[in-house]
Protein backbone atom coordinates (compact mmCIF):
# COMPACT_ATOMS: atom_id res chain seq x y z
CA UNK A 1 0.00 0.00 0.00
CA UNK A 2 1.32 3.13 -1.03
CA UNK A 3 2.20 5.13 2.24
CA UNK A 4 2.50 8.81 0.28
CA UNK A 5 -1.18 8.08 -0.60
CA UNK A 6 -1.82 6.73 2.96
CA UNK A 7 -0.68 10.01 4.42
CA UNK A 8 -2.67 12.31 2.57
CA UNK A 9 -6.07 9.97 3.81
CA UNK A 10 -5.09 10.33 7.23
CA UNK A 11 -4.73 13.88 7.00
CA UNK A 12 -8.45 14.21 4.89
CA UNK A 13 -9.75 11.99 8.05
CA UNK A 14 -8.30 14.42 10.61
CA UNK A 15 -9.22 17.06 9.29
CA UNK A 16 -12.66 16.21 8.66
CA UNK A 17 -13.56 13.43 11.72
CA UNK A 18 -15.05 11.41 9.27
CA UNK A 19 -13.79 8.72 7.00
CA UNK A 20 -16.85 8.63 4.72
CA UNK A 21 -16.25 12.12 4.33
CA UNK A 22 -12.90 11.90 3.69
CA UNK A 23 -13.07 8.56 1.27
CA UNK A 24 -15.66 11.07 -0.47
CA UNK A 25 -13.49 14.17 -0.86
CA UNK A 26 -10.51 11.39 -2.13
CA UNK A 27 -12.53 9.62 -4.72
CA UNK A 28 -12.35 6.38 -2.26
CA UNK A 29 -14.28 3.72 -0.25
CA UNK A 30 -14.89 4.23 3.54
CA UNK A 31 -13.49 0.69 3.80
CA UNK A 32 -10.16 1.44 1.55
CA UNK A 33 -10.07 5.00 3.59
CA UNK A 34 -10.24 2.87 6.85
CA UNK A 35 -7.65 0.57 5.37
CA UNK A 36 -5.15 3.74 4.52
CA UNK A 37 -5.00 4.68 8.08
CA UNK A 38 -4.53 1.09 9.26
CA UNK A 39 -1.43 1.22 7.34
CA UNK A 40 0.27 3.88 9.22
CA UNK A 41 -0.80 2.53 12.15
CA UNK A 42 1.13 -0.81 12.17
CA UNK A 43 3.60 0.79 10.17
CA UNK A 44 3.91 3.15 12.94
CA UNK A 45 3.06 0.59 15.93
CA UNK A 46 0.27 3.30 17.48
CA UNK A 47 -2.98 4.49 17.06
CA UNK A 48 -3.72 7.39 15.45
CA UNK A 49 -7.39 7.88 15.51
CA UNK A 50 -10.17 6.68 17.70
CA UNK A 51 -13.28 5.38 15.87
CA UNK A 52 -16.67 4.76 16.98
CA UNK A 53 -19.69 4.02 14.69
CA UNK A 54 -20.51 7.89 15.32
CA UNK A 55 -17.28 9.58 15.78
CA UNK A 56 -13.58 9.80 14.86
CA UNK A 57 -11.37 11.69 16.98
CA UNK A 58 -7.43 11.96 16.98
CA UNK A 59 -5.04 10.69 19.67
CA UNK A 60 -2.60 12.74 21.23
CA UNK A 61 -0.02 10.76 19.23
CA UNK A 62 -2.04 11.00 16.08
CA UNK A 63 -1.85 14.96 16.55
CA UNK A 64 1.95 15.40 16.63
CA UNK A 65 1.86 12.67 13.56
CA UNK A 66 -0.97 14.99 11.57
CA UNK A 67 1.02 18.30 12.66
CA UNK A 68 3.98 17.08 11.28
CA UNK A 69 2.37 14.96 8.08
CA UNK A 70 0.47 17.92 7.07
CA UNK A 71 3.20 20.17 6.65
CA UNK A 72 5.13 18.08 5.05
CA UNK A 73 2.50 17.14 2.74
CA UNK A 74 1.90 21.06 2.21
CA UNK A 75 5.44 21.57 1.37
CA UNK A 76 5.39 18.28 -1.05
CA UNK A 77 2.43 19.92 -2.87
CA UNK A 78 3.95 23.19 -3.48
CA UNK A 79 7.26 21.39 -4.95
CA UNK A 80 5.21 19.31 -7.50
CA UNK A 81 3.43 23.01 -8.58
CA UNK A 82 6.68 24.66 -9.29
CA UNK A 83 8.31 22.18 -10.77
CA UNK A 84 5.23 21.05 -13.24
CA UNK A 85 4.46 25.01 -13.47
CA UNK A 86 0.95 24.24 -12.24
CA UNK A 87 -0.98 26.51 -9.56
CA UNK A 88 -2.28 25.23 -6.66
CA UNK A 89 -5.15 26.43 -4.71
CA UNK A 90 -5.50 26.95 -0.72
CA UNK A 91 -7.07 23.85 0.97
CA UNK A 92 -7.59 22.52 3.91
CA UNK A 93 -7.19 23.96 7.84
CA UNK A 94 -5.16 27.32 7.99
CA UNK A 95 -4.32 27.21 12.33
CA UNK A 96 -3.11 30.53 13.37
CA UNK A 97 -2.48 32.43 16.90
CA UNK A 98 -3.28 36.13 16.97
CA UNK A 99 -4.05 39.11 19.82
CA UNK A 100 -7.31 38.92 21.40
CA UNK A 101 -8.36 42.27 20.05
CA UNK A 102 -7.82 40.58 16.48
CA UNK A 103 -11.31 39.97 16.97
CA UNK A 104 -13.09 42.63 15.17
CA UNK A 105 -15.44 43.10 13.02
CA UNK A 106 -12.90 44.54 10.07
CA UNK A 107 -10.65 41.72 10.56
CA UNK A 108 -13.82 38.79 10.34
CA UNK A 109 -14.96 40.94 7.37
CA UNK A 110 -11.56 40.59 5.84
CA UNK A 111 -11.15 36.60 6.82
CA UNK A 112 -14.77 36.56 4.96
CA UNK A 113 -13.13 38.27 1.94
CA UNK A 114 -10.35 35.25 1.61
CA UNK A 115 -13.21 32.59 2.44
CA UNK A 116 -14.89 33.76 -0.17
CA UNK A 117 -12.27 33.78 -2.79
CA UNK A 118 -10.81 30.55 -1.29
CA UNK A 119 -13.79 28.09 0.03
CA UNK A 120 -11.45 25.15 0.58
CA UNK A 121 -9.58 27.15 3.22
CA UNK A 122 -11.00 26.21 6.81
CA UNK A 123 -9.71 28.70 9.98
CA UNK A 124 -8.81 27.43 13.78
CA UNK A 125 -7.97 30.61 15.31
CA UNK A 126 -6.51 30.63 19.00
CA UNK A 127 -7.35 34.40 20.37
CA UNK A 128 -6.37 33.01 23.75
CA UNK A 129 -3.47 35.45 23.48
CA UNK A 130 -0.44 33.49 24.61
CA UNK A 131 2.62 32.99 23.14
CA UNK A 132 2.34 29.51 21.20
CA UNK A 133 4.99 27.08 20.01
CA UNK A 134 4.07 27.16 16.23
CA UNK A 135 6.13 23.80 15.05
CA UNK A 136 5.56 21.71 18.74
CA UNK A 137 1.65 22.99 18.46
CA UNK A 138 0.94 22.88 14.76
CA UNK A 139 0.46 26.16 14.17
CA UNK A 140 0.69 27.65 10.68
CA UNK A 141 1.32 30.90 11.51
CA UNK A 142 1.18 33.48 14.57
CA UNK A 143 -0.34 37.33 14.08
CA UNK A 144 1.93 39.42 16.39
CA UNK A 145 2.05 42.70 17.15
CA UNK A 146 5.51 43.62 18.54
CA UNK A 147 8.71 44.89 17.68
CA UNK A 148 11.11 42.80 15.09
CA UNK A 149 13.79 42.71 18.36
CA UNK A 150 10.86 40.77 20.62
CA UNK A 151 10.65 38.15 17.74
CA UNK A 152 12.00 34.93 18.06
CA UNK A 153 14.94 35.03 15.49
CA UNK A 154 14.35 31.34 14.26
CA UNK A 155 11.44 32.82 12.72
CA UNK A 156 10.26 34.54 9.64
CA UNK A 157 8.32 37.13 10.53
CA UNK A 158 6.55 39.58 7.64
CA UNK A 159 5.29 43.06 8.59
CA UNK A 160 1.96 43.50 7.54
CA UNK A 161 0.34 46.49 8.92
CA UNK A 162 0.73 49.20 11.88
CA UNK A 163 -2.13 49.01 14.02
CA UNK A 164 -2.96 52.78 16.63
CA UNK A 165 -3.15 52.64 20.16
CA UNK A 166 -4.98 55.31 22.10
CA UNK A 167 -4.95 56.01 26.09
CA UNK A 168 -8.88 55.60 26.94
CA UNK A 169 -10.87 56.32 29.75
CA UNK A 170 -14.57 56.21 30.79
CA UNK A 171 -16.05 60.21 31.03
CA UNK A 172 -17.06 58.83 35.16
CA UNK A 173 -13.36 58.07 35.64
CA UNK A 174 -12.05 61.03 34.22
CA UNK A 175 -14.54 63.43 35.96
CA UNK A 176 -13.70 61.53 39.56
CA UNK A 177 -9.70 62.02 39.22
CA UNK A 178 -9.96 64.60 36.64
CA UNK A 179 -9.41 65.11 32.51
CA UNK A 180 -5.35 65.46 32.07
CA UNK A 181 -4.25 68.09 29.98
CA UNK A 182 -0.43 67.28 30.01
CA UNK A 183 1.52 64.75 30.27
CA UNK A 184 2.73 65.61 34.05
CA UNK A 185 -0.87 65.17 35.03
CA UNK A 186 -1.22 61.66 33.95
CA UNK A 187 1.39 60.96 37.12
CA UNK A 188 -0.56 58.74 39.64
CA UNK A 189 -3.83 57.74 37.51
CA UNK A 190 -4.77 54.09 37.89
CA UNK A 191 -3.78 52.35 34.98
CA UNK A 192 -5.20 49.05 33.49
CA UNK A 193 -2.17 47.45 32.19
CA UNK A 194 -1.24 45.05 29.71
CA UNK A 195 1.02 42.22 30.44
CA UNK A 196 3.41 42.94 28.06
CA UNK A 197 4.06 46.63 29.28
CA UNK A 198 6.29 47.88 32.38
CA UNK A 199 4.96 46.22 35.39
CA UNK A 200 5.39 49.74 37.56
CA UNK A 201 3.71 51.72 35.35
CA UNK A 202 6.13 53.17 34.44
CA UNK A 203 6.52 54.74 30.35
CA UNK A 204 8.42 57.24 28.65
CA UNK A 205 6.46 59.93 26.19
CA UNK A 206 7.88 62.60 23.92
CA UNK A 207 7.27 65.60 25.77
CA UNK A 208 7.39 69.03 24.57
CA UNK A 209 11.21 69.23 26.12
CA UNK A 210 11.68 66.01 25.21
CA UNK A 211 11.91 62.25 26.84
CA UNK A 212 9.22 62.00 29.78
CA UNK A 213 8.78 59.33 32.04
CA UNK A 214 4.72 59.01 33.30
CA UNK A 215 4.09 57.06 36.62
CA UNK A 216 1.08 55.31 36.12
CA UNK A 217 -0.56 53.53 39.49
CA UNK A 218 -1.17 49.86 38.43
CA UNK A 219 -4.79 48.98 39.40
CA UNK A 220 -4.53 45.48 37.37
CA UNK A 221 -2.46 43.66 35.01
CA UNK A 222 -3.91 40.76 31.98
CA UNK A 223 -3.15 39.25 28.95
CA UNK A 224 -6.68 39.81 27.89
CA UNK A 225 -7.38 43.09 26.36
CA UNK A 226 -11.01 42.22 26.65
CA UNK A 227 -10.75 42.28 30.20
CA UNK A 228 -8.83 45.31 30.16
CA UNK A 229 -11.27 47.18 27.98
CA UNK A 230 -14.39 46.05 30.13
CA UNK A 231 -12.22 46.87 33.56
CA UNK A 232 -11.99 50.47 31.61
CA UNK A 233 -15.48 50.91 30.44
CA UNK A 234 -16.52 49.97 34.40
CA UNK A 235 -13.98 53.51 35.32
CA UNK A 236 -11.39 51.31 37.11
CA UNK A 237 -8.75 53.39 35.20
CA UNK A 238 -6.85 54.41 32.14
CA UNK A 239 -6.07 51.68 29.15
CA UNK A 240 -4.26 51.17 26.13
CA UNK A 241 -5.89 49.82 23.79
CA UNK A 242 -5.97 49.29 19.88
CA UNK A 243 -7.99 51.57 17.59
CA UNK A 244 -10.20 48.70 16.54
CA UNK A 245 -11.47 47.91 20.06
CA UNK A 246 -12.37 51.58 21.12
CA UNK A 247 -13.96 53.56 18.26
CA UNK A 248 -17.12 52.15 18.60
CA UNK A 249 -17.31 53.75 22.50
CA UNK A 250 -15.49 56.97 22.02
CA UNK A 251 -18.17 57.54 19.42
CA UNK A 252 -20.68 56.45 21.24
CA UNK A 253 -19.77 58.33 24.48
CA UNK A 254 -18.77 55.30 26.59
CA UNK A 255 -14.91 56.31 26.53
CA UNK A 256 -12.78 59.35 25.53
CA UNK A 257 -9.45 59.72 24.92
CA UNK A 258 -6.97 60.85 27.01
CA UNK A 259 -4.50 63.02 25.37
CA UNK A 260 -4.66 62.01 21.67
CA UNK A 261 -1.71 63.54 20.29
CA UNK A 262 1.14 62.95 23.19
CA UNK A 263 0.54 59.74 24.28
CA UNK A 264 -0.98 57.67 21.02
CA UNK A 265 1.58 54.70 19.68
CA UNK A 266 1.61 52.28 16.86
CA UNK A 267 3.05 48.47 17.12
CA UNK A 268 3.65 46.55 13.64
CA UNK A 269 1.37 43.62 13.40
CA UNK A 270 3.51 40.84 12.22
CA UNK A 271 2.59 37.48 10.15
CA UNK A 272 5.13 35.26 11.71
CA UNK A 273 5.84 31.66 10.79
CA UNK A 274 8.35 28.77 10.66
CA UNK A 275 11.41 28.99 8.23
CA UNK A 276 10.40 26.71 5.46
CA UNK A 277 11.37 27.17 2.02
CA UNK A 278 8.21 26.25 0.29
CA UNK A 279 5.13 27.76 1.68
CA UNK A 280 1.41 25.99 1.26
CA UNK A 281 -0.42 27.81 -0.93
CA UNK A 282 -2.95 28.44 2.30
CA UNK A 283 -0.58 30.18 4.20
CA UNK A 284 1.56 32.72 2.11
CA UNK A 285 -1.91 33.48 -0.27
CA UNK A 286 -3.72 34.44 3.60
CA UNK A 287 -0.38 36.29 4.51
CA UNK A 288 -0.28 38.21 1.09
CA UNK A 289 -4.22 39.06 1.69
CA UNK A 290 -3.82 40.53 4.89
CA UNK A 291 -1.14 42.08 3.60
CA UNK A 292 -3.10 43.72 0.94
CA UNK A 293 -5.07 45.13 3.30
CA UNK A 294 -3.11 47.93 5.01
CA UNK A 295 -5.78 50.17 4.76
CA UNK A 296 -7.51 48.64 7.99
CA UNK A 297 -6.29 50.54 10.92
CA UNK A 298 -6.12 54.03 8.76
CA UNK A 299 -9.63 53.25 7.96
CA UNK A 300 -10.15 52.25 11.69
CA UNK A 301 -8.57 55.62 12.46
CA UNK A 302 -10.42 57.95 10.37
CA UNK A 303 -13.29 56.46 11.03
CA UNK A 304 -12.75 57.06 15.09
CA UNK A 305 -11.63 60.71 14.19
CA UNK A 306 -14.75 61.47 12.37
CA UNK A 307 -16.90 60.21 15.74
Amino acid sequence: MDTLTSLRVFCMVAELKSFTAAADRLGLSPAMASKHVMHLENRLGTRLLNRTSRHVSITETGMLYFNQARQMLDGLDEVEAAVSNVTVMPRGILKFSAPVWIANTLIARTIAEYHQRYPDVRFDMDLSGRIVNLVDEGFDLALRATTPERLDPSLIARPLMEVGFHLVGAPAYLSRTGRPVALADLNGHSLLLYSGMNADGSLAFKGPQGPETVNFRPVMQSENEIMLHLAALEGMGLVFLPVWMTQTDIAEGRLELVLPDAVKFSATLHAVYPSRKYLSAKVRTFIDFLASRKNLCSSASDNQSAG
